[in-house]
């Protein structure tokens, strides 16, 4: 086992590459959930994710694999593939990209011999694969299971980091071992994010009203995304040199992640402002208890024809004092008078400060649907359609009602 010191003036890794290795998750037995935590790790480290990959237990695919990436990024991490059995191909795998032969590490088997001694069982010989390593790689600790992962430097200063696959397993292996040491070889560059959260309009909308330079510029990154409960345009940038090409003037500085975010900012919130209706990861009981608490008011809701998407949507909180659901269709969605009339009676019940109705009935192939709010500020009704009928459409129906009751909150606060 190695563990020589990093040597000094790496240029930083900056982009990566994730490998998945099982035949599990290649015919569809086993969800990967790894990957995805791991980009999002990456990435707040200011590391550009260019592959996430998944390849079955086959050792020539699993070599390409490895082979693929490392053309690609200066950092390959993997899971999976690090068991005991004939299948588990990971270990063999890099050792034939790196051109070395794993030998048994004899600290590595007096671990393992020890797992099994203290629960009084024979040791299983298949398992002293799991004590392997090659010359270039540092054996990474696994103190919630059996087999230990590998960090190995290529002379060229490329990384590869190999965990296992079990999320129990590979969580507090990247946390504790595999990513200090990441960060002491130098990783990613300064970063800086930012996220706003839309109402009221679409994924395509907003790309037209944002424009194709914007959102296809480099770094300041701007990224729009169709999420369940709201479309998020999410802007990101990592320190930029001067330019290499002569363009930046003489004497030009880096400009920071936070400046080329800011910049950018001011575009979108220009353009989409009316929309906006929260930043980062917000959700709509937090952005409308927040107003809520600020006016010190209470709220009762009261729906029909939704299937009770309303409450779903707004969960257990505090402030919402009653919640009434009626799963038939009145037929009386588009009844504004009728609406209203039931914002004010389930505030009173409730003896809340905002009280609000909503009504969605099938309308064709999409939902209509009828809100009214009720408020010590006034009483207002809403119209609106929401795409589709059926479940998507009753979500939509209690988007659109968190919608207009966020937005008379936000009203009232500024009266």
């Amino acid at each position: 086992m190695t563990n020589d010191p990093t040597p000094p003036l790496l240029a930083p890794l900056r982009r990566a590459c994730i490998l998945s290795i099982g035949s599990e998750l290649t015919v569809g037995d086993t969800r990967d959930t790894n990957a995805g935590e791991l980009a999002r790790a990456l990435t707040a480290e200011g590391v550009a994710v260019e592959r996430l990959t998944a390849v079955p237990d086959r050792l020539e695919v699993v070599v390409e694999a490895f082979t693929a990436a490392l053309e690609r990024a200066e950092l390959v991490l993997s899971t999976g593939g690090l068991g005991p059995t004939p299948d588990d191909l990971t270990r063999e795998a890099i050792a034939a990209v790196c051109g070395e032969t794993p030998i048994v590490d004899p600290d590595l088997e007096r671990w393992l011999r020890g797992l099994w001694r203290r629960r009084g069982l024979p040791f299983p010989e298949i398992n002293r694969k799991q004590a392997w390593i090659i010359p270039s790689s540092e054996a990474l600790p696994n103190p919630n299971g059996t087999a230990p992962g590998w960090f190995v430097r290529r002379p060229d200063g490329r990384v590869l980091v190999a965990m296992p696959g079990p999320p129990r397993e590979m969580r507090p292996m990247w946390h504790d071992e595999a990513l200090p040491r990441l960060r002491a070889r130098a990783l990613g560059a300064p970063v800086a994010a930012r996220t706003y959260r839309l109402m009221g309009i679409g994924e395509s909308q907003v790309a037209e009203l944002l424009g194709e330079a914007l959102l296809r510029a480099a770094n300041p990154i701007v990224a729009t995304y169709a999420r369940a409960d709201a479309v998020d345009v999410r802007i990101s940038a990592t320190d930029a040199p001067p330019a290499l090409d002569g363009a930046d003037a003489p004497g030009a500085r880096v400009r920071s992640a936070e400046t080329l975010v800011a910049e950018a900012a001011t575009v979108v919130e220009a353009r989409l402002g009316p929309h906006i209706w929260a930043t980062g990861d917000t959700t709509w009981p937090g952005a409308i208890g927040a107003h809520l608490a600020d006016l010190g008011w209470r709220l009762a809701t009261n729906e029909r024809g939704t299937g009770g998407q309303l409450g779903a949507l707004l969960g257990d909180v505090p402030w919402l004092r009653l919640g009434e659901a009626w799963s038939i269709d009145d037929g009386r969605a588009d009844d504004g008078p009728a609406a209203l009339e039931a914002a004010r009676a389930v505030r009173t019940r409730a003896e809340a400060e905002v009280g609000v109705a909503v009504r969605a009935r099938l309308d064709g192939d999409d939902t209509k649907v009828t809100i009214a709010v009720v408020t010590p500020s006034g009483e207002d009704v809403d119209e609106r359609t929401a795409f589709l009928g059926g479940g998507q459409g009753r979500t939509r129906a209690a988007l659109a009602t968190a919608a207009v009751v966020f937005a008379r909150l936000r009203d009232a606060r500024r009266d």
